[in-house]
C-alpha cells in the first residue's frame, strides 16, 4: 500500500492539534507552579498533602464542564484524577 502526502487540510488540522498540544503543556506548566505553592504553604502549616473533600468537589466541577463541552466526563475525572495524585506526589515529597 502506497502512502498519500498528507493533504492541506490535513496539515491544517495536524497544525491546530499541535498547537492545542503545547497550550495543554503550558497550562498545566502553570497549573503545577500553583499547586507548588500550595505544598509549600500546606509543608510549612504541617497540613496534610491530599484534601479529599477539595478533590471530591473539583471532580464534580470539572465532570459538569465537561458535559458542558461535550468531552466525555468520565475521560475528565481520570485525567483530573492522574493530575491530582502527582500533586499529592509532589505535596508528599515536599514534607520530606
Amino acid at each position: 500500500m502506497t502512502a498519500h502526502p498528507p493533504t492541506d487540510e490535513l496539515l491544517r488540522l495536524r497544525a491546530s492539534i499541535d498547537n492545542l498540544d503545547a497550550a495543554l503543556i503550558y497550562l498545566l506548566a502553570e497549573r503545577f507552579k500553583l499547586t507548588k505553592e500550595v505544598g509549600v504553604y500546606k509543608a510549612a502549616k504541617n497540613l496534610p498533602p491530599a484534601d479529599p473533600a477539595r478533590e471530591k468537589e473539583q471532580v464534580k466541577r470539572l465532570r459538569a464542564l465537561a458535559e458542558q463541552s461535550a468531552l466525555d466526563p468520565d475521560f475528565a475525572e481520570k485525567l483530573l484524577n492522574f493530575i491530582i495524585q502527582e500533586v499529592i506526589h509532589h505535596h508528599e515529597r515536599m514534607r520530606g
